[in-house]
């Protein structure tokens, strides 16, 4: 590498943290308005049904943004995303901050929801441009994994001890400052501006990337294990409010989860030269789905911490391999579309997800949703096997 080509390098790797800081301030923002809102529709008397339409609201906005994301990003770098994403984030909960209506707290859910998308995209491609060589990746992604492990350690706990001692109003008004601050920590890494395109350059479409067998092969063992988030997500709170726990417990169980999701990324940063990323997926999947089925007879709030900390090691360990994974699958200057690409399709695939887990958890058992995951785990060991 040339000492010219350096420089810029050196630059982005100095700002490394500044990407991993305002990664947990625009996610932190979408996991607090997320936690408050599922709280606020069950305080209201909507029903679980409600709590899964509101959760998949969170989903919708990824579809429609996240290849326009990814090419926003391989065009003009990463301060312009994630200043959309930023504007999504403040939008969504300012809304919902203003206004304490249902259709309110929803376009709040559905604006929070597309700002993650918009900004995890442009981060997730200006960290993968700080590796050196390959075997970075999984270290690096591992690092940008702990920003929604943190927020999602950090948020429930926060928004629960917000409700309970002051009201919904002050976890909302938390949520509107976190992008605020995410903006301030953003405009410190450096600008690093991609090759300029010519208005005649066309760019190959973004589908074509499914023409690659591992890329393939990633997004559905991605999707299976991406399902189980949401799974837990709509369980706690809904079966929490069954067994009577107060906001603050609900948050701690939850918190448990990102905790233990935060402990592996750390983990896997210290042994990151020593793991096979495709046995470790496959082993992520089996805890991931035994620890599905044992749920719903989990007793009482330590039980549930413990389920969801075990649950948050399985599936907290799976984005750094992924990333990794798909980075070396994939061409470099189409980075950002197969990132976009692979949201669009993991929030394609689960925007129903919430809503079939309120319908089923209302029509059978509240811990149904986890045993359904537990069968689509087992599934999606086949293409597990061929990666």
């Amino acid at each position: 590498m040339t000492d010219t080509a350096a420089a810029p390098k050196k630059n982005l790797r100095d700002a490394f943290w500044w990407l991993i800081a305002t990664m947990i301030c625009v996610h932190a923002c979408m996991a607090t308005t997320r936690v408050t809102a599922s709280l606020w529709v069950l305080k209201q008397g909507y029903g679980e049904a409600s709590v899964g339409m509101l959760l998949s609201l969170f989903a919708v906005a990824p579809i429609v943004l996240s290849l326009w994301a990814g090419r926003l990003a391989d065009r003009h770098g990463f301060h312009r995303p994630v200043g959309i994403g930023v504007a999504l984030a403040f939008a969504g909960a300012l809304l919902a901050l203003l206004i304490p209506k249902l259709w309110a707290i929803a376009t709040g859910c559905l604006l929070c929801g597309g700002a993650v998308a918009v900004a995890a995209v442009a981060l997730q491609r200006e960290a993968g441009l700080m590796a050196e060589e390959p075997g970075e990746l999984k270290k690096i992604f591992s690092w940008m994994a702990l920003g929604p492990a943190l927020s999602n350690a950090l948020s429930p706990i926060i928004a629960g001890l917000l409700i309970d001692h002051v009201g919904m109003t002050a976890a909302f008004g938390f949520a509107t400052l976190l992008p605020l601050l995410a903006w301030a920590l953003a405009r410190k890494v450096p600008r690093n501006p991609p090759a300029v395109y010519t208005k005649s350059f066309r760019e190959p479409a973004a589908w074509d990337l499914f023409r690659l067998p591992a890329y393939r092969r990633l997004l559905l063992v991605n999707l299976a294990l991406s399902a189980g988030w949401d799974a837990h997500s709509f369980v706690v709170p809904v079966v929490g409010h069954a067994r009577g726990l107060s906001a603050s417990s609900i948050g701690v169980v939850l918190g448990s989860f990102a905790a233990a999701a935060t402990v592996v990324r750390l983990a896997i940063v210290r042994f990151a030269d020593d793991i096979d990323e495709a046995k470790a997926l496959r082993a992520a999947m089996v805890v991931a789905m035994l620890t599905f089925i044992a749920y719903a007879w989990l007793p009482g709030t330590l039980g549930l911490m413990c389920g969801s900390a075990l649950l948050g090691v399985a599936l907290g360990s799976v984005q750094p391999m992924v990333l990794a994974m798909l980075h070396r699958a994939t061409p470099p200057e189409r980075h950002g579309q197969a990132l976009g690409l692979r949201m669009l399709t993991l929030n394609g695939a689960t925007v129903g997800m919430p809503v079939g887990f309120g319908m089923l958890a209302a029509a059978t058992a509240l811990t149904a949703p986890m045993w359904v995951m537990a069968a689509a785990l087992l599934a999606a060991q086949w293409p597990a096997r061929k990666l």
